[in-house]
């Protein structure tokens, strides 16, 4: 765990009164709620304090196409990232949601601390696996880098990988560094008429064979699957696979819609919690679950069935005891009443280093205060 502390005199003036404020909220034993554009204030145990406006971080710091690293500031909007990394052929292909419309943009700092993925996660991998290195302000008003800029480098890295999730917990998120790659040659989508269990059935089958995979979802009957990759790789999965080609544009409007959380399914699910009806839980379990039928509602199946999406009005314990059963956890993603709490609960060794690791790099706790955990 390597880490370079730079003194306040070496940063830049933005940075310089990000220090300031964080300094005096310490001595007067304040705290901040770091936000960008706040589109993920839903997500996580409510959020407390004085905002802290990430917005002013802004800007691509570096970045090297032929290398395929970029270097960003916090406050950036994902969409402007993406833009450059779209003109130079490039994406990230975790797909993080950008929640756009009215929730807001989404920026690159709130990416990493949500630590959420969109419908590519079961095959590309999270949000951690692409975080070479970080900058961030911790609560000890001390500015840390961890990692580097390239991929080889592995300093710090666990550090860095670190903060995908943690919410901001463990300090305000300055600078990162991330890995990208090239936009897939080609892309088909395919559409297939089948019921959840037999869904899941084909996915764990498709799942062991030398097929260009790349995302699925499986909604009221349909399983959509994604396929990219060389273009005679996809042409021979598709004549194989079968099923019912989907137009690119009606396939790229899908995608963006369920990477961003505002398809047709969420669009019910918000409804249906802002009415106080039900709650949305994410449950992670083996991608060879069985359907979780118990638990009724509306369901939606992601990354090959390893992300079960859960609307229902099942009791918050049913529904956790229902994931455990399954090999898996369930977060509550989105409700009225969170007094159940968020997160799964932690088992005594895990929340003691969660706790040994907050009291390291915010032990006032001034940044997200119970945001993760009540006690943290």
């Amino acid at each position: 765990m390597n880490a370079m502390t730079d003194t306040p005199g070496a940063q830049d003036p933005v940075l310089t009164r990000l220090i300031d404020q964080v300094q005096t909220a310490r001595a007067a034993k304040g705290a901040f709620e770091i936000r960008g554009h706040g589109s993920k204030r839903f997500y996580g145990e409510a959020p407390r304090g004085e905002v802290l406006d990430t917005r002013v971080l802004s800007g691509i710091s570096s970045y090297e196409p032929t290398e395929l690293v970029v270097t960003v500031r916090a406050g950036t909007p994902l969409e402007e990232l993406e833009a450059a990394l779209a003109a130079e052929g490039q994406y990230l292909p975790f797909e993080p949601p950008r929640f756009q419309g009215e929730g807001g943009r989404g920026t690159v700092g709130g990416m990493v601390a949500a630590g959420l993925a969109g419908p590519a996660r079961a095959t590309a991998g999270a949000v951690r696996d692409y975080v070479l290195g970080a900058t961030i302000l911790s609560g000890k008003a001390e500015v840390l880098s961890f990692g580097g800029q390239v991929m080889k480098n592995v300093a710090g890295y666990d550090v860095a990988r670190m903060l995908a999730g943690s919410l901001g917990i463990l300090g305000l998120i300055c600078e990162v560094s991330l890995k990208v790659l090239p936009v897939p040659v080609a892309t088909r989508t395919l559409r297939f008429q089948l019921d959840q269990e037999t869904a899941l059935r084909h996915l764990n089958l498709w799942g062991g064979q030398p097929l260009p995979l790349n995302a699925s979802a499986w909604w009221d009957g349909t399983l959509v699957l994604r396929l990219s990759g060389a273009r005679a790789a996809v042409d021979s999965a598709c004549a194989r696979l079968g099923g019912e080609v989907v137009d690119e544009e009606s396939a790229a409007a899908f995608w963006l819609g369920l990477r961003d959380q505002r398809d047709d399914f969420f669009q019910f699910a918000v409804t249906s919690v802002a009415q106080g009806e039900r709650a949305l839980w994410r449950l992670s379990v083996p991608q060879t679950a069985a359907p979780l039928a118990e638990l009724g509602g509306h369901q939606l199946v992601e990354w090959g069935g390893a992300q079960r999406w859960v609307l229902t009005d099942r009791d918050p314990v049913q529904v956790r005891q229902a994931a455990q059963r399954a090999g898996g956890h369930a977060v509550l993603y989105a409700a009225n009443d969170k007094r159940v709490g968020v997160f799964a609960p932690l088992s005594p060794p895990l929340a003691r280093i969660h706790r040994q690791l907050k009291a390291a790099f915010d032990p006032d706790r001034v940044f997200n205060p119970g945001r993760l955990y009540p006690d943290l």
